[in-house]
């Protein structure tokens, strides 16, 4: 009886982490509920609901389920814990100082593995996509540029992701009127919503190798979450992210 022979791609892979994304569904879901009580609570007993929403946005503490959350999958597939930074994350920029990243993975070589930012959306969607478009372009750039220019001891690149939250209401479903008083925009922002945008915005991120991975999640205020495009879920994002460290497990050695 002849053997059926093994090949070297096999034997790697019977010694790798075993990974399967659909164990870290209560692990979201908790992210979601986390993001919505605290920006209830943060909202409660303030006068003003502007200023609500604003301390909602700027406290930081909304997102912590999702750090957590990559943090554990991080450790999971075997990164030490030592090296998973969530805290005085500033990386080095181009241009300008430094930048703050909301989790950070940088082996015992001082060599940046993976660079995450959590983004949420909630309300005001005139004013605030075209800043956070900005904001998310800006930190890559900045980010890829230091990089070409030696700002990191390593020759090949890190993981660099980007998970934004954006709530689902009619406001960010419902088509935006678009203005264009002298040119036209370009046809696929025709008779789209905000949420639409994001999508188109993740996307292109990931086309233009802005970021590794992009993930747009929606939700809502009574908790219910869901994917805007298969391509664009936390499932992939984890899968991606996961994927990749895996494939760097030996520089921590």
């Amino acid at each position: 009886m002849t053997r059926k022979k093994i090949t070297p791609s096999e034997i790697l892979s019977l010694h790798m982490p075993k990974f399967d994304a659909k164990k870290y569904k209560r692990a979201i879901k908790g992210a979601v509920n986390l993001f919505w009580d605290t920006r209830f609570s943060q909202n409660s007993g303030r006068k003003k609901a502007d200023q609500g929403n604003r301390s909602s946005v700027t406290g930081g503490k909304h997102l912590d389920g999702f750090v957590n959350l990559m943090v554990k999958v991080a450790t999971d597939v075997g990164i030490p814990k030592e090296c998973v930074f969530t805290k005085g994350n500033a990386l080095p920029g181009y241009f300008r100082p430094t930048k703050d990243w909301d989790l950070l993975i940088i082996n015992k070589k001082k060599q940046l593995i993976a660079a995450i930012e959590f983004k949420s959306q909630v309300g005001s969607f005139g004013n605030n996509f075209n800043n956070r478009t900005e904001e998310v372009l800006g930190n890559a750039i900045d980010l890829w540029t230091a990089f070409r220019e030696k700002g990191f001891p390593q020759t090949t690149p890190p993981w660099i992701g980007y998970l934004i939250l954006v709530e689902k209401n009619a406001k960010s479903t419902n088509p935006v009127r678009l203005k264009e008083p002298h040119y036209k925009v370009r046809s696929e922002f025709v008779n789209t919503s905000y949420i639409d945008r994001y999508q188109l915005l993740c996307q292109k991120l990931m086309l233009e190798k802005h970021y590794s991975f992009a993930s747009l999640l929606w939700s809502d205020s009574n908790k219910k979450f869901g994917d805007i495009d298969p391509e664009l879920s936390i499932d992939s994002f984890i899968e991606s992210f996961s994927g990749f460290l895996i494939g760097k497990l030996k520089s921590f050695k």
